[in-house]
């Protein structure tokens, strides 16, 4: 009987926790700024004239009946509410006017995603706090033929930015740092897939997909193996360097490859 009181209080205890912890986290989760292209609906109780639908202005204004002009980009739904009760109040409109905004349709903030995307295009930042990751799947995620990494570029305090992010890290236990939030304006451009060639004595010649970590083993074994004619010690790899000319190598069988390689396996002569 005790042990079922305990396990009571504790399951209760850990659904108090929990929502506690919840509420914090919604607490301190940044609320969305308005930006110009957004739909609100602003209502003030008891007074049905003075709702309206509109659409924020590119100056990041609107004009509200009887107040006029007011600029409401770069302010929170709370905040938009206080300023147009206050021009409601200190115009002797209404006494105390209760003000409630409603948006509609975000549109004023925007970022993009391009590449190697299931659906590129331009997304709304519904939440300040937008990760790429989230960005990306809002996009569909990335391709069958996108790479692992992808470049953030945008603005940051006045000054341009420009992050590349292996999108892999985002979700180790230590990654969160590198799952950045993405602002108004932002570009997330997928790479396509890096690739190798491999041509000469194996079984399927072609392009393949570079994997982490591929060896030169493993290409060849991507590539269906030698053929009967094919020797290991005729494998070479063309590789490009940063002056743009091409190096011949003769690799280990475990030495890795990279981005751009074209393996050649020579035929035997013996």
């Amino acid at each position: 009987m005790m042990t079922k009181i305990f396990r009571s209080f504790w399951i209760g205890l850990v659904g108090l926790v929990m929502a506690a912890t919840a509420m914090a986290q919604a607490q301190s989760s940044p609320e969305y700024k308005l930006g110009s292209g957004d739909v609100v609906r602003i209502s003030v109780y008891q007074n049905p004239d003075l709702g309206l639908d509109a659409r924020i202005s590119e100056a990041g204004t609107l004009n509200f009946p009887l107040v006029g002009t007011v600029k409401l980009g770069g302010l929170t739904s709370g905040q938009a509410e206080k300023v147009i009760a206050d021009g409601l109040r200190n115009g002797n409109f209404v006494k105390q006017p209760q003000v409630n905004v409603l948006i509609m349709q975000v549109r004023g903030n925007q970022a993009s995603v391009l590449g190697q995307v299931n659906r590129p295009g331009r997304y709304a930042l519904e939440v300040a706090d937008m990760r790429l990751s989230d960005l990306l799947a809002m996009a569909g995620g990335i391709a069958v033929t996108g790479a692992d990494m992808v470049t953030l570029v945008g603005t940051r305090n006045g000054q341009t930015f420009r992050k590349e992010i292996d999108l892999p890290t985002i979700f180790r236990a230590d990654g969160r740092a590198d799952d950045v939030p993405v602002q108004n304006g932002d570009v997330a451009y997928v790479e396509r897939y890096p690739m190798v060639y491999i041509y000469g004595e194996v079984q399927r010649p072609g392009q393949l997909r570079l994997e982490r970590g591929m060896t030169v083993m493993q290409a060849l074994a991507a590539g269906g193996g030698l053929t009967l004619r094919g020797t290991e010690k005729g494998i070479r790899v063309h590789r490009k360097g940063a002056d743009g000319k091409i190096e011949v190598l003769q690799p280990a069988l475990d030495d890795a490859v990279r981005d751009g390689d074209v393996v050649y396996v020579r035929e035997s002569l013996f």
